[in-house]
């Protein structure tokens, strides 16, 4: 179990009219801001603690969303509970090095505004974020909805539908960080931020990455899928990722990326 941070928000925060932050950072959730997926701990929640094979089996390419939703409903015909589904999302171990991210970002937050995009889900994110005691320090979080309904069993549901060939059915990263990017220059009075910076670790990470400019950063894990396939990017198609790659392996690396570009 590890012990949450519990920061807390400054207590004129909701009061106070701050200048706009200079710098946008977007996080993924599972295996980035965790160190697991948020769906497989979940099923730890089961009886045996694993999906019978007739169910993993039933799992079609692109339509993950669409799995999560059987696997859901499987937990509630199990008899798993609403406690079971939160503590075992609770005691999901952060990524090393993470927490002491979000403290320094914490302590620039006149500089940077913290956004969740994750194809997870709504519950999964705010129970483990609330728990860590980081939950107000992100401005938006993108994901999945899902909530438990009158019979006990947690229902979940696409985030939205889109034309990208390259992302699952039920949500392409990069419209959501397109869209939001344009909502928020129009917030800021038209300007937008100096930079943005993407931390992420899966394959899904890459199509938002390609939004980012030669001022911005992509920061993938090191040696997860979203490393990989830049790496084959930056070797064959150069030209196509136009933003810096740091990969990092603690958040303590992200940590002294953030302090050099701060100190310019």
């Amino acid at each position: 179990m590890f012990v949450p941070l519990m920061m807390t928000a400054p207590s004129n925060l909701t009061h106070a009219v701050p200048r706009e932050q200079r710098f946008l950072v977007l996080f993924d959730f599972d295996e980035t801001i965790i160190n697991e997926s948020s769906d497989d701990a979940v099923v730890r929640a089961l009886p045996g603690q694993r999906l019978p094979d007739w169910l993993k089996n039933s799992y079609r390419e692109g339509h993950y969303n669409e799995q999560m939703q059987k696997v859901l409903a499987y937990m509630a015909e199990e008899g798993v509970s609403k406690d079971s589904i939160h503590s075992s999302i609770e005691r999901i171990p952060p990524t090393p090095g993470l927490l002491n991210l979000l403290q320094y970002l914490q302590s620039h937050q006149d500089d940077f505004e913290l956004v969740v995009v994750s194809d997870a889900n709504m519950y999964f994110i705010e129970t483990w974020l609330k728990r860590a005691g980081v939950h107000h320090l992100f401005r938006k979080i993108f994901t999945n909805p899902a909530s438990f309904d009158a019979t006990g069993r947690l229902v979940l549901l696409p985030f939205h539908s889109h034309s990208c060939s390259r992302c699952p059915d039920n949500m392409c990263k990069q419209v959501i960080l397109r869209e939001y990017l344009a909502a928020r220059q129009k917030e800021r009075g038209g300007a937008p931020f100096q930079r943005v910076f993407y931390i992420g670790d899966g394959a899904n990470d890459i199509c938002p990455s390609l939004v980012l400019g030669p001022r911005d950063t992509a920061f993938p894990r090191r040696d997860f899928p979203m490393h990989r396939l830049l790496q084959g990017m930056q070797q064959s198609q150069e030209a196509m990722f136009k933003a810096n790659v740091v990969p990092w392996a603690s958040g303590e690396d992200i940590v002294d990326s953030l302090k050099k570009i701060m100190e310019r």
